[in-house]
């Protein structure tokens, strides 16, 4: 059963879904200095709902030491936070100009992916 299909068009009426573009990791290059420079596919864009993180997913973060601009995304893909064994990192998200950093994964199903996003650039 998709709930997330369900639910969306609800939401949807309080907080619509907005356009987003996701650059997912491909690991790393070696840059000038023999600096790691992360690597990414191409942009996949599509719709997603952004929302502020609940009590319950900040104690999930709770330990991370992640500071800045955090968001909830919802997304009708799979994308990925840290996988360490492949070397990736995390997926670049593309909101209106904002370049958000996916840290973690809180939900990941068949049909759709829930994740913490944390504010990485504004448009100058």
């Amino acid at each position: 059963m998709d709930i997330n299909g369900l639910a969306n068009p609800a939401v949807e009426c309080v907080n619509p879904n907005i356009p987003v573009s996701i650059q997912a990791s491909t690991g790393y290059t070696i840059g000038a200095g023999l600096k790691q420079v992360p690597s990414y596919a191409a942009a996949v864009s599509g719709f997603g709902q952004v929302q502020e993180l609940s009590s319950s997913d900040l104690k999930q973060m709770d330990g991370l030491n992640i500071q800045g601009v955090m968001r909830k995304l919802y997304l009708r893909n799979p994308f990925n936070a840290v996988i360490r064994p492949n070397n990736q990192g995390g997926d670049l998200i593309t909101i209106a100009g904002q370049i958000w950093l996916n840290v973690k994964v809180l939900e990941q199903w068949w049909n759709f992916t829930t994740a913490v996003i944390v504010l990485q650039e504004q448009p100058s």
